[in-house]
């Protein structure tokens, strides 16, 4: 229920004004939110774009990147947000309502996309905490699973409650008009846990180290294969920066916008 009057903004040169649709509280630490999607605005999944709010006393507004966790056909912008109390931006963002106003930038960009990866048969999607929201967008692309046969999300996280969207995940996207039959054979779902017990324990690394990432419903070696793997990284600078030394010791290389390869990393931001 609203508590107050919408918080309105003023016009900016450099941003557009987008207002709030709805949004959810997972835990005392994260939030989703999502916003009306300009009819100019478009993007790719997996894209990410800057948004934000006036300084305070009309001061420049403060503006961060932050992933689109809806797909790119979607008529609204969704994004998935850590909470910090005092946080510059945050701090004031996880009190938002329907129907305030944010700023959003005009031009999304970002590495974790399709053009970025050369073609291939398993597309592993590894992301802890807020790391999650660009695959998000992507696990919901119908174009996602006409490129590959497989699809998995792994997402790591230090609590059970951390793991936003579990049930959507964990029911193979079975609800989504566009992709809800294809992710019933196709989409994979590897939700692990570090601090509290959970049915997978562990790091991604670790999951990796000793197999576990490519058991059962995963089809294929149990290793990273660079003729058929194809990896994106988003979340914690160690997580990425382990795991993308894995996959260069397995063989795979690096790739980017303008060079298509077998693994990419978002070097925007970490969560």
């Amino acid at each position: 229920m609203l508590t107050r009057p919408p918080a309105l903004i003023p016009d900016h040169t450099a941003f557009q004004t987008a207002t709030v649709k709805w949004v959810r509280h997972w835990n005392e630490h994260l939030f989703s939110f999502a916003v009306d999607r300009p009819p100019s605005f478009r993007f790719r999944s997996g894209e990410f774009v800057m948004l934000g709010l006036p300084g305070e006393d009309g001061g420049k507004p403060i503006m961060r990147a932050y992933s689109i966790a809806s797909p790119a056909y979607s008529d609204e912008l969704e994004f998935l947000s850590i909470k910090v109390q005092d946080g510059p931006l945050t701090g004031r963002l996880q009190m938002i309502q329907a129907d305030d106003q944010l700023y959003l930038g005009r031009k999304p960009t970002g590495t974790l996309v399709c053009d970025a990866l050369l073609g291939g048969q398993r597309l592993w999607m590894l992301s802890t905490g807020t790391g999650l929201a660009p695959f998000l967008s992507l696990a919901r692309d119908p174009e996602v699973y006409d490129r590959f046969s497989q699809i998995i999300v792994v997402h790591g996280t230090r609590r059970v409650s951390d793991l936003a969207y579990h049930d959507e995940l964990s029911a193979q996207l079975a609800d989504d008009p566009l992709v809800g039959d294809q992710a019933q054979t196709q989409f994979h779902y590897i939700p692990t846990v570090t601090r509290e017990p959970f049915a997978t324990t562990g790091r991604i690394t670790d999951l990796i180290a000793d197999g576990r990432l490519f058991g059962a419903p995963v089809e294929g070696p149990a290793r990273f294969d660079p003729e058929i793997d194809r990896v994106m990284l988003c979340g914690s600078t160690a997580m990425i920066k382990e795991t993308a030394g894995l996959l260069e010791a397995a063989g795979l290389e690096e790739g980017s916008n303008a060079k298509p390869g077998q693994f990419v990393i978002e070097r925007a931001f970490v969560d």
